[in-house]
């Protein structure tokens, strides 16, 4: 940090004395081979420019973390000098700053980042080997409109595919703008579900009917006599200055005496002396760690003293009483998906006979804190402890964080934790919540219209990479497609484009990224065209065979909103280009209408208007929301006007608390009971009729890879009880989020790769076993792949457990590693994870990971 720091100062003096003229000083290369964007490149020292007044102008780091902070923009004569944060007000109880955290700040590096994309390319190597040479837009946007409609006249829309992208939460010249221009054309294949809440959003939804981010406001935690939090970490996840990690804090603040209990397996910023205890977990293992708990509370004769009435009034599964009560209901309805339900549901195969191993889990082991011990590395007092505080607890806000969700068969973790909530008795109470992710609220942002998708059938987001090769035949049964017709119609086509739009899911953030990169290399049977439109030369740009370069943030003018984890305070900024867009870089909107021309629909698509004339229509409608009244300052006339302002802002007010409209209002949930359901009918049903990967039918199946009515642990693939990859692999691999990226976002950023060393994190204990010291170099590898990392030796992280920050960028070097793959340079984590969909999300488990080590 205090290199950070001297850099920052001596590019400060440096621009007291000279300023940017990137145009003289980046040329734009014929042939582009990519960059190293290691903390060793040197910056760029541009020729001095004439000295004109300093402009201020408002953007927004608009990066996938949830919070779209502002940002103030100093520039002069066309050249950005500096960005600092919102600091324009003095903090109070409702209105406060809302500070950028350093990627925000460090938008300048990355504006004029040496492998910043100047100009429309086409590729002219191999795919990957990063070779392409410019061309005019009018070719590239030819190119892709004529490919495109040759292929929906041959394949049909469903062959296109527009890739997950996150990278940037734009307002309007966003990836809505490809949406648009496909849905004008018969639209495209959709996807559901997404990298982050794949599973739990399942989980959510068959517990609560809910979409896993309706638990209560962070800032009723302040309300709260005990916080149970299991891989919750907004003090690094969500570090704006007015967002989750800021009411977090706040609430803490407020909240003297809370007894916080953290959950993880690493010693996070969110706990640096602010909890009461750290419980280090192994990864994946939370499941058991939750049926230890409700071991404790049931077996004590707790549950039926104290929450009984509560469960048996607001769930369906507790029991086989619930059960069969339900199971009644669903046969005498008229419903044939309701009729289905009945068939399939067994009273016995209920959760207290689980948990108590009882009725047809007689011979099972008894889920005693014991023996949680042996799975988890959690002490059996810790465990028992745990159950005391919740049992005594009047308010217990439970949350669980995201990571959980991310592991193999990640559903179970994810309900098996939810039952806890259920268990104490105490929902729909401010101060409580239900395991779910803070819900958060914020103002309204119109934008531009992407109009209906006429294609009905959807693919999971993480299976894209199967439907490249699989697609013509995958089926509801054997891969979760929806909008067919029935369990085995096919899907019917391979995806043969992809649009590629602010997403490294096309290859960094994608799993197995080996595998997947000789799914994209297949130019014979594979992928016929894909397009990347970003702003630098990503690992997945170089996979491209057309590159469109974007404009950045602080080249575009917009309207953005305080995005979905940005916590109590709403805001918007009217984002005013600080200097013109650089080398021959256009918008979104505008490669997507320059596209729309060769597809014949240039006029639809515009309807005749430029983007200064779409933004004033947008901010006419969000000015006239309700949801807006009470901004500070108040909304100007004119969308321009507003520019010149910039900042928005207005507390919310939202003190949402998670099922009190259920419990204490009386509404019905969305499950198909209507009310909490530890026992899934929707689950049993896909049991009986989806193909799993391991059941009784498939025994040698995938370990773990199970659907069950009802929350179970279950012993998965490369999961800490592994028997047949634990003696080749003995190290369990945690993936985080660090502070230096948002997922891969900002890699390319030297400040930021100084001050956040990408490091994997490894126990003393560990060290000493393995003969490591901090600043070795190792060889982290499996079946799947091999990395080089440096080793910060800590004991911030559980022993047994190697921690390394996901999101590096992908770089494959000329050394073969030990599995016989090329070994990647940059440390990709994602080079180690596996491609295996998950039973019911058919989401993402990259955080489920075996390796073995060696020294460079």
């Amino acid at each position: 940090m205090i290199q950070l720091l001297n850099k920052f100062e001596e590019n400060k003096i440096m621009e007291r004395r000279s300023f940017l003229k990137m145009s003289a000083a980046l040329g734009c290369a014929a042939t582009v081979t990519g960059c190293n964007s290691s903390s060793d490149d040197a910056n760029v020292v541009p020729p001095t420019p004439p000295v004109g007044d300093e402009q201020i102008t408002w953007s927004s780091c608009l990066v996938n973390c949830g919070s779209n902070c502002p940002v103030k923009v100093f520039s002069r004569d066309g050249v950005i000098t500096r960005v600092e944060t919102d600091h324009d007000i003095t903090d109070g109880d409702d209105i406060y700053q809302v500070r950028a955290c350093a990627r925000g700040r460090s938008l300048r590096q990355r504006t004029y980042a040496v492998d910043r994309l100047k100009t429309p390319m086409k590729r002219v190597g191999k795919r990957g080997e990063g070779k392409f040479v410019p061309i005019t837009w009018d070719e590239a946007a030819k190119t892709i409109g004529t490919k495109l409609t040759s292929v929906i006249a041959e394949h049909g829309n469903k062959a296109i595919f527009r890739s997950y992208g996150s990278g940037a939460y734009y307002g309007f010249a966003s990836n809505a703008c490809f949406n648009r221009l496909f849905n004008l054309n018969g639209g495209c294949l959709n996807a559901y579900g997404n990298y982050s809440w794949a599973q739990q959003m399942e989980a959510a939804k068959h517990t609560f009917g809910t979409g896993s981010t309706s638990g209560s406001s962070t800032v009723t935690l302040s309300n709260s006599d005990f916080l149970l939090g299991i891989a919750y970490n907004p003090s690094e996840i969500r570090q704006s200055g007015s967002g989750e990690g800021y009411d977090y804090l706040k609430a803490l603040q407020k909240s003297n005496g809370l007894k916080v209990v953290m959950i993880d397996p690493r010693y996070t910023d969110s706990m640096l002396g602010k909890e009461s205890k750290w419980l280090p977990i192994r990864p994946g293992t939370d499941a058991a760690l939750a049926e230890a708990i409700a071991y404790q509370m049931i077996s004590t004769g707790w549950v039926d003293a104290n929450s009984l009435d509560f469960i048996n009034q607001f769930t369906v599964g507790y029991d086989a009483a619930s059960i069969a009560a339900q199971q009644a209901i669903f046969a005498a309805s008229s419903d044939k998906k309701e009729q289905e339900y009945a068939q399939v549901m067994n009273p016995d195969d209920n959760y207290r006979d689980y948990i108590l191993s009882a009725g047809i889990y007689a011979g099972e082991p008894l889920k005693t804190p014991e023996w949680a011990e042996k799975i988890t590395g959690i002490p059996e007092a810790q465990i028992k402890q745990i159950a005391d505080d919740l049992m005594a607890s009047q308010r217990p806000y439970i949350v669980v964080g995201a990571g959980v969700n991310r592991q193999a068969n990640g559903e179970q973790s994810m309900r098996a934790l939810y039952m806890l909530s259920v268990l104490t008795g105490k929902l729909g109470n401010l101060g409580a919540s239900n395991g779910e992710l803070p819900y958060m609220s914020g103002m309204y942002r119109a934008g531009i219209p992407a109009g209906s998708n006429p294609v009905k059938e959807s693919i999971s987001f993480f299976t894209w990479s199967e439907a490249i090769h699989n697609g013509k035949t995958m089926t509801a049964r054997t891969h979760g497609i929806r909008g067919t017709d029935d369990l085995d119609t096919p899907l019917g086509t391979n995806i043969k484009v992809i649009i590629s739009a602010s997403d490294s899911s096309l290859l960094n953030q994608h799993a197995e990224i080996n595998n997947t990169a000789d799914i994209l290399r297949d130019e014979e049977n594979g992928v016929e065209l894909i397009v990347s439109c970003d702003c630098w030369m990503t690992p997945g740009a170089k996979f491209a065979d057309i590159i469109l370069p974007d404009t950045s943030w602080l080249e575009s003018n917009d309207l953005v909103n305080d995005s979905y984890a940005s916590g109590a305070l709403g805001y918007i900024t009217a984002m005013k280009s600080a200097i013109d867009p650089m080398w021959d870089c256009k918008s979104m909107y505008e490669a997507a209408a320059l596209i729309a021309k060769y597809m014949g629909c240039e006029a639809e698509f515009t309807e005749g208007k430029t983007e200064a004339q779409w933004l004033e229509e947008l901010y006419q409608k969000t000015k006239d929301s309700s949801r807006n009244l009470g901004v500070v300052p108040a909304f100007p006339a004119t969308y321009k006007e507003a520019q010149a302002i910039g900042f928005f802002r207005k507390n919310m007010n939202d003190n949402h608390v998670a099922m009190q409209s259920y419990i204490k209002d009386g509404q019905a949930l969305t499950t198909p009971s209507g009310k909490i359901e530890i026992y899934s009918a929707e689950l049993a049903w896909r049991a009986a009729n989806w193909t799993q990967e391991n059941s009784a039918q498939n025994p040698s199946g995938i370990k773990g890879d199970t659907i069950t009515p009802i929350p179970q642990y279950t012993v998965t693939w490369d999961g800490y009880e592994d028997e047949d990859t634990k003696v080749d692999y003995p190290i369990q691999l945690a993936g985080y989020h660090t502070k230096g990226r948002t997922h891969s976002s900002y890699h390319n950023v030297p400040w930021l790769r100084e001050a956040v060393e990408d490091a994997v994190w490894v126990n003393p204990m560990d060290a000493a076993l393995h003969g490591l010291s901090s600043g070795d170099k190792i060889e982290m590898y499996n079946q799947r792949g091999s990395i080089a990392v440096k080793v910060r030796v800590t004991p911030r992280v559980a022993p047994g457990v190697f921690a390394l920050g996901q999101g590096a960028w992908y770089s494959p070097g000329n050394t073969v590693g030990s599995t016989g793959h090329t070994l990647d340079e940059g440390g990709a984590i994602n080079s180690l994870t596996r491609y295996q969909p998950s039973p019911v999300a058919k989401g993402n488990p990259q955080h489920t990971i075996r390796v073995a080590i060696k020294k460079i």
